[in-house]
């Protein structure tokens, strides 16, 4: 039976970072991911970029390890001072790169059928042996021969979705009526991003919403647009015409937010469209219908822009992203409880394993219900990744113990980073003293 000091469960933002630093820390890891690369919500989700937090973060080798991995091979650049803007398919490349340098061994594609627990303690997990399909004639073979279990000494839940807390029995936090609408990003390549430069900052004078550089010899640019009334957005004009037209149909337009990419020099990745129904994220039939409607919304966005914005004239839609952009669901009772008023506070731990300033960001699927709140430096406590009822089993990403409102502000993938960075350091002391 093969034995790991570590395994980490998700080959997302915090379980890469968690699995890297384990890794180059001399423990022996393993990442168990159930897609057929790594990055999470940066490659199969297309989330770029990576926001940006505190000047005061803790636990960022990984990230910074990640930054030069991708800028050696053109996947990388650094804009609005923000060196998170990253290529998602370059990204699955550099990913490999660094779990090779790390010695981490990765099983992909790869499904956990049990898990052993001893005494509140994980003591093996078992993964199906190998790859079914309805061609497979040795498919009446018994369970234990297709399966295979693996001990480990500690185990980090980065599934998103805390699917080895669900399997252990643990306890939760979600209410039921704790949500938030959930995304399908996309992106359009094809673009003339010099035509579309510069009427955007001929049409918008704000360089709080809309900004335009030129790095490299390559155009870089974003601007957004909500249907809150809260603030004069320069693109309304058009977001209403294309409403009274039939275009775009009312909630296409509650939340519009465009960025380049490093290395697709003629491409934009759309942040959106934001789904404001089907936002029970761990219901099948919930997350069924929130695709298709996504994908039905795309492509009204996607011949909006080619209708209203130069430069488009010749775009045509070059990926839609392979998961649900998902900003809450299932979040782990910890031996610590973080609230709004340690993020609000900005309350000092022990052990701290993130320093950041990122907002609370709570999406609502009202108009103008939304909540953005600039707070100032605060510290995420190891004890929020420590499960209450498993001794050895730690959360990281959106799943640790977190009430709603505060999960808003840690979610996000920088954060993300040093919380796997962070837990990592925290087994390897434990390990080796």
């Amino acid at each position: 039976m093969a034995k790991y000091d570590l395994i980490v469960v998700g080959g997302g933002t915090a379980g890469c970072a968690a699995a890297y630093t384990a890794g180059k820390l001399g423990l022996k890891t393993l990442i168990i991911e159930k897609s057929i690369h790594l990055g999470g919500t940066i490659t199969s989700g297309l989330v770029v970029p990576a926001m940006k937090s505190s000047e005061n973060q803790i636990n960022t080798d990984f990230y910074n390890d990640l930054i030069n991995e991708l800028k050696s091979i053109g996947g990388q650049i650094t804009y609005q001072n923000n060196p998170g803007w990253f290529n998602p398919e370059l990204t699955k490349i550099a990913l490999d790169s660094l779990m090779a340098k790390a010695n981490v061994d990765v099983y992909f594609d790869t499904h956990i059928t049990g898990i052993d627990v001893t005494d509140s303690r994980i003591t093996s997990i078992t993964i199906s042996k190998e790859i079914l399909s309805v061609y497979n004639d040795k498919i009446q073979q018994s369970k234990k021969t297709l399966s295979e279990p693996i001990e480990t000494i500690y185990v980090v839940d980065a599934t998103g979705n805390c699917e080895i807390g669900k399997f252990c029995n643990c306890k939760f936090l979600e209410k039921k009526s704790e949500n938030q609408p959930v995304s399908l990003r996309f992106m359009m390549s094809g673009i003339n991003l010099e035509t579309f430069s510069k009427w955007l900052l001929e049409t918008d004078s704000d360089r709080n919403v809309t900004t335009v550089e030129h790095i490299g010899g390559a155009i870089h640019l974003s601007t957004a647009y909500t249907w809150d009334k809260d603030k004069k957005w320069a693109l309304r004009p058009l977001f209403e015409d294309a409403e009274r037209k039939g275009v775009l149909k009312p909630h296409d337009s509650n939340y519009f937010q465009i960025f380049t990419v490093a290395g697709m020099p003629d491409t934009i990745a759309f942040n959106c469209p934001r789904i404001i129904d089907y936002n029970e994220t761990l219901a099948v039939k919930d997350a069924s219908k929130a695709l298709i409607l996504a994908r039905k919304t795309i492509l009204r966005l996607s011949n909006f822009c080619k209708e209203y914005f130069p430069g488009f004239e010749n775009a045509y839609i070059s990926n839609i992203a392979d998961m649900l952009g998902v900003r809450t669901s299932r979040r782990l009772k910890g031996k610590y409880v973080y609230t709004m008023e340690d993020v609000i506070s900005g309350k000092k731990f022990e052990h701290p394993i993130v320093v950041a300033n990122y907002p609370i960001d709570v999406h609502s699927k009202k108009q103008g219900a939304s909540t953005l709140k600039v707070v100032q430096d605060y510290q995420i406590p190891i004890e929020c990744t420590m499960s209450a009822d498993i001794e050895n089993l730690f959360a990281a990403g959106r799943c640790i113990s977190a009430d709603f409102m505060s999960q808003g502000a840690l979610r996000v993938q920088t954060s993300c980073f040093s919380m796997g960075e962070g837990i990592a350091k925290y087994i390897a002391d434990k390990i080796k003293n």
